[in-house]
């Protein structure tokens, strides 16, 4: 059986910390922000943690048990 391969354009939207959990960048973070508040446009630069239901399909599509 070959190798899987990585699925690139799952790699380029989530990490893997040191601890093994799997990141990702918030969402309504790119335009119209004039009615968002500055606290909110802060909040979307933290990364945050995926749902638990899609951690099995993300590490298989990045290629990582």
């Amino acid at each position: 059986m070959p190798k899987m391969k990585t699925h690139k354009g799952t790699a380029k939207r989530f990490r893997r910390t040191g601890t093994g959990k799997i990141m990702r960048a918030k969402a309504f973070k790119s335009h119209i922000l004039t009615k968002k508040s500055p606290k909110r446009i802060r909040g979307f630069r933290q990364e945050t943690v995926i749902a638990d239901a899609d951690v099995k399909t993300v590490s298989q599509r990045m290629g990582s048990k």
